[in-house]
């Protein structure tokens, strides 16, 4: 059994159907109701009533429905005592997608365990839908996400914006393809692609930039971390939001550079995801703050190479 299950039917309960409940908590309708049939299958009862109008609690439901709640209102004081240890003893625990780890995050951690000597950090990489679910379920008290226009969080989260960029080319030193002030979709097509992998925010918006006619050499990896390392080692291409190279290692060496795409007006937001509390602890708030004073700089034209600056 999990929470998630017990939250989804409350939902259900709440909003009146599958598939407002589903809207509200940011799931899908199929994910929902697989989830609250395998909570059947667990109590060994009904707990909805499934018509093709939709479905609504079963009695079974209604009289388990006032434990679920209690036992719901236990976790969320479960979880406000977590954070008032994690003010205790300022342990952060930090899932991040790898656009955000090396330019942003580690600079970040450094600068917090210099005024906080005695913290603890412990950092994540997930994605994106399992940082979600973490933050939900208290075992991570911080997330860092990647967000296109339009897309939201659930609601028990709030989100602090960080970084605003463009998904951008990224490129080995060197590649013909440099001498060009911006790369096409076309152009990537005829290249070998590093795609990120299913789950990732990069992985949708390449086949919503490509459509149905993908690149004919396809690679795909664990984020962006790996995917500029398999760019720098000549493996393939690339698309990556531009905060998550600019600054990079492999960047400032010169391995590594960046080219706008051609023809796209796509936002990407990179946003710290914390559950929404009365109190911050005094170590998450901390470490907000250093995120947002990292993220603050102003922040150099995308293409612009290591080489290039000190030509």
């Amino acid at each position: 059994m999990r929470i998630e299950q017990l939250e989804y039917l409350a939902a259900v309960t709440r909003f009146g159907s599958l598939r407002r409940a589903s809207e509200q908590m940011h799931v899908s309708q199929p994910a929902l109701s697989e989830a609250i049939r395998k909570l059947e299958a667990e109590l060994g009862v009904t707990l909805l009533e499934r018509h093709r109008s939709g479905a609504r609690i079963s009695l079974a439901g209604r009289e388990l429905l006032q434990p679920i709640v209690d036992v719901l209102e236990s976790v969320e004081r479960l979880k406000a005592a977590a954070g008032d240890q994690l003010a205790t003893r300022r342990m952060l625990r930090i899932g991040t997608v790898n656009a955000g780890t090396a330019a942003l995050l580690l600079p970040s951690v450094r600068a917090f365990q210099s005024t906080h000597r005695r913290a603890a950090v412990e950092v994540r990489n997930l994605q994106q839908d399992e940082i979600h679910a973490a933050l939900l379920d208290g075992t991570l008290d911080l997330g860092l996400v990647n967000l296109l226009d339009g897309d939201d969080v659930p609601p028990a989260l709030e989100p602090t914006p960080l970084l605003v960029g463009r998904p951008a080319v990224v490129l080995r030193a060197g590649h013909p393809l440099t001498a060009r002030p911006e790369v096409s979709a076309d152009d990537l097509r005829g290249e070998r692609f590093v795609a990120m992998r299913s789950g990732y925010l990069m992985y949708r918006f390449a086949h919503r930039l490509f459509g149905s006619d993908l690149p004919a050499e396809w690679h795909s990896t664990d984020g962006a971390e790996m995917g500029k390392m398999m760019v720098a080692e000549g493996i393939g291409l690339t698309v990556l939001p531009d905060y998550s190279v600019l600054g990079d290692p492999l960047e400032r060496a010169g391995l590594i550079v960046t080219r706008p795409l051609a023809g796209d007006t796509t936002v990407v937001t990179m946003a710290a995801l914390h559950r929404r509390q009365p109190r911050i602890p005094p170590a998450l708030r901390d470490m907000l703050a250093l995120l947002r004073e990292r993220a603050a700089p102003p922040r150099r034209v995308i293409g612009q190479a290591a080489g290039e600056r000190n030509a």
